[in-house]
Formats: structure tokens, sequence, C-alpha cells
């Protein structure tokens, strides 16, 4: 399910395109009906998926700052750093978002298949 999901296919069948442009996904599978959206109180599955997004693309962000500033050592590029780590914080989350979503679906359904 989770390879489905990174390839972003329908973690439960396999389908593609389940969404209508980058940011906005479709209500639910077209094949088998899956909701994309699973109703919870309190809309714990759109927390999940966004702390599942913050969490994997700051933590990459962090590697690549630390990576970068250990290859160039003694003298990082300091500003590259900043202005770049800006836009990547920025940019990374919202490139991340739709495997975010379903990679969160896929925990979810192997969580809690009943639903």
């Amino acid at each position: 399910m989770l390879a489905r999901a990174l390839t972003l296919r329908c973690p439960n069948c396999g389908t593609k395109w389940l969404f209508v442009h980058w940011l906005k996904p479709r209500p639910a599978c077209a094949n088998c009906g899956q909701a994309l959206e699973r109703a919870e109180e309190g809309d714990g599955h759109y927390l999940g998926a966004m702390v599942l997004n913050f969490a994997v693309m700051e933590s990459l962000l962090a590697l690549l700052v630390v990576t970068l500033v250990l290859a160039t050592w003694p003298a990082p590029p300091w500003n590259f750093i900043v202005y770049g780590g800006v836009a990547l914080a920025v940019i990374a989350p919202l490139a991340f978002f739709p495997m975010a979503k379903l990679l969160w679906l896929a925990i979810d359904l192997y969580i809690q298949p009943q639903l």
C-alpha cells in the first residue's frame, strides 16, 4: 500500500488519477470507491497527512543543510544555505503534498481497514 501511495496510486486498489490537480484530491477513487478524505471527528486525517508531510520534508531539509555545511567546511555559503533553505522549506511540502496525503491514507487503511 505504501509503494502505491508513493507512486500516486490508490493505496487500496492501485488506480491512477486520484487528484484533480496537484493540491486537490478527488472525493474518492473511481475504481474501488475508497474515500480519499476519511471522515473523522476533529478532522484527524487532514492533521495526520499534514504532520507526515512536514516531518518528512523538514527532516530532509535539515539533512541537506547539515550535509552542505559539513561538505563546505570551513567556509560554508551561509547566504545560499539561508535563502535556499527558506525556499526549500516552502516548496518541498507543496511538492510532497499528494504523496503525503496518499501515504497517510495507506497508513490509516492499514491501521483501520474497516472505515
